[in-house]
């Protein structure tokens, strides 16, 4: 019981939530890139909101199921068909051995989560069984997966076919603004470069990976004097969302892989109600910043919470989960 992968896509792994608080022993967070689609996808089959899913990114698989079961997609819009019928995005399907899904493109974001109803045959590691790209561990050995493989299913079953309210559907845009609260050492930053760094428009590097996500813009070379004159710091935390300006002035946001500790200085960090934006940044996406208080951070995220019970208590599923960010 599984599904053969007749064409892998640019990068399909199976991830959950991660391994959160390892960061102390050196080990990043992991799993989902965008962790609220995915939570979504399981929702929709009723499955644990962790339950191990397939990360898509940017083009996606061709798979063959091999046995009965139910499938759900939420996240990015990709074009996509089930037995050359085009499917819908956050919804459940019933499929059956023989029938073929074909995910292709991504149209807006990068990511999208094909959850099913079983679990996949991959061990635990530390608590989850997230592929850990950067580190090669987790399932699949630490890799994503590959051309005619075959993913091996247990305990499966078939599950409710559902449609979430399109009311409650997540969209993204090829242009983020992206919401920050100030970085422990955005007091070193010149005024200069404060202003330069709130006023530009920054691309997403084709460098980006689930690591860090790098930005560039073309009006750095303006830009003489980043720092009031400290530039060597002591080495701190990162924690994805953790925004850090190296000497070349182009940002980086640490990411769902990267690494624990960090020397260049941590201008902002991402408000956790959009962490999971970061994860449907693609090449070439343009990104803009927009710096808010504490304060104004935690009202965002009780109105975000609120929005999400609203979706959780639309598909009546009685689930034992509540959903949250």
């Amino acid at each position: 019981m599984g599904i053969h992968f007749l064409r892998a896509g640019l990068q399909t792994s199976i991830q959950d939530l991660g391994r959160p608080g390892m960061m102390h022993c050196g080990i990043p967070w992991g799993g989902a890139a965008d962790p609220l689609s995915m939570k979504i996808a399981n929702l929709l089959l009723g499955n644990p909101l962790g339950h191990p899913t397939f990360e898509i990114t940017l083009l996606g698989p061709r798979i063959e199921f091999l046995c009965n079961l139910t499938i759900a997609i939420a996240g990015g819009q990709f074009r996509g068909s089930l037995n050359n019928e085009s499917i819908d995005n956050f919804r459940a399907y019933r499929v059956k051995p023989g029938d073929i899904l074909d995910i292709a493109q991504a149209i807006s974001g990068a990511r999208t989560y094909l959850a099913i109803s079983a679990k996949i045959d991959a061990p635990n590691i530390l608590g989850s069984s997230a592929t850990h790209i950067i580190s090669k561990f987790g399932a699949n050995s630490g890799k994503p997966i590959t051309s005619n493989e075959v993913i091996h299913f247990k305990e499966v079953h078939t599950a409710k076919e559902s449609v979430l309210n399109k009311r409650f559907h997540l969209h993204y845009s090829h242009n983020s603004k992206l919401r920050l609260v100030a970085g422990p050492e955005s007091t070193l930053f010149s005024k200069k470069f404060i202003e330069h760094f709130y006023g530009s428009t920054y691309l997403v590097s084709t460098q980006s990976n689930r690591m860090g996500i790098r930005l560039s813009t073309k009006n750095n070379s303006t830009i003489h004097k980043i720092t009031n004159g400290k530039t060597q710091l002591s080495s701190a935390g990162l924690y994805p969302g953790s925004i850090q300006v190296p000497p070349d002035a182009n940002p980086i946001i640490s990411f769902i892989e990267g690494q624990t500790i960090g020397g260049y200085p941590r201008i902002g960090h991402i408000i956790k109600s959009e962490l999971h934006r970061l994860g449907q940044l693609a090449p070439k996406n343009k990104i803009t910043f927009q710096e808010i208080s504490i304060e104004e951070s935690r009202e965002i995220f009780k109105k975000k919470q609120d929005l999400i019970k609203k979706l959780q208590q639309s598909l009546n599923l009685n689930h034992r989960e509540a959903l949250s960010l």
